[in-house]
């Protein structure tokens, strides 16, 4: 059993019963979804094509890039504070969305917590992976952790997002030191790019 799976079973249950109630969206790649409206309400989105990017606003950190079927805003404004990241399409997206509130309402009359539960765990299982990724480890291994990520993107993902700016981005070290590192694995012969894009990646050392 892949406990790293999405629960695609879950999501499309909960995709069939909410879509009728929910506004839809087709958007090109490199638009904002919701604009300003997302800081002061909330909503549930649920994606079902492309991939878009989540980035934190205060500090425009880049949380994670994320590929349909994905769901947003299951619990938003549970907390009383609003989203605080913005979400930016990287290719084509289509979905639906609609009212957080209202999203739990449907939930509760359909009886579809367990299928709401069972994404939310999985979400919160990811963002444990990154944390283990990312935080208290050195620029290596967070950059060794990354690439790996990018990796297993597919083709068309790869070839549009630019290795130094995404590894910059999402775990914040310096671009000299970020360069310095893919320059010795692509003489290494570790890792394949073209025109700052991931081609492949042939095995990485687990030190520097």
């Amino acid at each position: 059993m892949n406990h790293y799976a999405k629960p695609i079973s879950e999501f499309t249950r909960l995709e069939k019963y909410l879509a009728p109630y929910g506004t839809s969206f087709h958007l090109g790649g490199h638009q904002t979804l919701f604009g300003d409206c997302y800081d002061e309400d909330h909503y549930t989105l649920f994606l079902q094509s492309g991939t878009l990017s989540i980035n934190r606003q205060q500090d425009d950190l880049l949380v994670e890039i994320v590929s349909a079927p994905f769901i947003l805003g299951l619990n938003a404004g549970m907390a009383g504070s609003g989203s605080q990241y913005t979400l930016i399409t990287q290719t084509p997206c289509t979905g639906f969305y609609l009212p957080a509130d209202d999203t739990r309402s449907h939930i509760q009359q359909a009886h579809l917590w367990r299928d709401a539960f069972c994404w939310l765990s999985w979400n919160h299982r990811m963002m444990e992976v990154r944390d283990r990724q990312l935080v208290g480890n050195n620029s290596y291994s967070q950059i060794r952790s990354t690439l790996l990520d990018m990796a297993a993107w597919d083709e068309t993902l790869r070839s549009r997002v630019g290795v130094m700016n995404y590894i910059q981005r999402r775990t914040r070290i310096s671009r000299s030191v970020v360069a310095e590192v893919l320059a010795a694995l692509r003489q290494g012969n570790y890792i394949n790019m073209s025109r700052g894009k991931l081609v492949s990646i042939n095995r990485l050392p687990a030190e520097y």
